[in-house]
């Protein structure tokens, strides 16, 4: 099963690498200069940074994965972006590819 969500923002670029920093001490997190991945034991969380927008994709073979990978990302994205305007994602789920 796959999920993404788009934050847009200024400081896309920032929120990555706080992301995968912060994860990284608890699960493996890599990144570069555009994209990042975290890998978590319930699926991987996928993250690409463009000049206004992070792209965000969760994967897991399960629906409970999915849905513990959308709120740990959403609920530290609110904590690093407490300065920005209310930041709510919009996360649209898909059938795992065939």
């Amino acid at each position: 099963m796959r999920s993404s969500a788009t934050l847009l923002t200024p400081n896309a670029r920032k929120y990555m690498i706080q992301l995968c920093k912060h994860f990284g001490h608890r699960a493996s997190a890599t990144y570069g200069e555009r994209e990042g991945e975290i890998v978590f034991e319930v699926g991987k969380v996928g993250l690409r940074a463009a000049p206004q927008t992070l792209m965000l994709r969760a994967e897991a073979p399960e629906t409970s994965g999915i849905e513990r990978l959308e709120q740990v990302i959403e609920s530290h994205l609110k904590r690093f972006a407490f300065r920005e305007p209310e930041m709510a994602l919009d996360w649209r789920r898909a059938p795992p590819p065939v």
